[in-house]
C-alpha cells in the first residue's frame, strides 16, 4: 500500500512540475513573440502573418494548462471560507460545508470537461497558415478539465475520509 502511495505522490509532482514548465515555457514564448511583434511594426524587416494563429494557441495552453496547476495546489481564485467558523459553528458541519465545495468543484469540471471535449471532437478544420489542425489547438481544455475532475475527486474522497474520521456520520446543519 506504501508502495502505491508513492507511486501515485510521485505522479502527482510529475503532472504539477509538467504543468508548470508548460506554463513558463508558453509565457516566455508570448513575451518572446508580443516583442517581436512590437519590434517588426516599427522596424519591418520580416513578416509575421503567422503571429495570431500562434499566440492563440500559446495562450491558451498557458492559461488552460496554467488552471489545471492552480487546481491542483488549490491556488485559484476563490472567495475563501467564510462561513467556516463564523456562520457554521459545528465541525462536523464545516467537513459537510467543504464536502459539498468539492462535489460543486466536480460539478464545474465535469460540465467542462464534457464541453471542451466535445469542441475538441468537433473541430474538423485546420488553422491558415500552418495547418494545424484545430483540435490540437482545442485540446488543452479537455485535457486541463480531465485533471482538474481526477483532482476533484481525489479531494471528495479525502474529504469523505476526513468526515468518516471524525465520526461524524449525520449530516447536520448548523444554525
Amino acid at each position: 500500500m506504501e508502495k502505491a502511495l508513492n507511486f501515485l505522490r510521485h505522479m502527482d509532482s510529475v503532472i504539477l512540475s509538467l504543468l508548470k514548465a508548460i506554463s513558463i515555457v508558453c509565457f516566455i514564448l508570448l513575451t518572446i513573440l508580443v516583442t517581436a511583434n512590437v519590434v517588426v511594426r516599427f522596424v519591418p524587416v520580416v513578416s509575421l502573418h503567422w503571429f495570431d494563429e500562434i499566440v492563440e494557441m500559446i495562450y491558451a495552453y498557458l492559461v488552460f494548462y496554467g488552471a489545471a496547476a492552480l487546481w491542483i495546489n488549490k491556488e485559484h481564485f476563490s472567495v475563501g471560507d467564510w462561513m467556516s467558523g463564523r456562520i457554521i459553528k459545528s465541525a462536523g458541519g464545516c467537513r459537510v460545508y467543504r464536502l459539498a465545495l468539492e462535489l460543486l468543484k466536480l460539478a464545474f469540471a465535469g460540465i467542462f470537461l464534457y464541453y471542451s471535449f466535445r469542441l475538441a471532437m468537433m473541430a474538423i478544420d485546420v488553422t491558415n497558415v500552418f495547418a494545424i489542425p484545430k483540435r490540437v489547438l482545442y485540446s488543452c481544455m479537455p485535457i486541463s478539465a480531465l485533471i482538474m475532475v481526477v483532482y476533484s475527486l481525489c479531494s471528495i474522497v479525502m474529504q469523505v475520509f476526513e468526515l468518516v474520521r471524525s465520526g461524524d456520520h449525520h449530516l447536520t446543519s448548523a444554525t
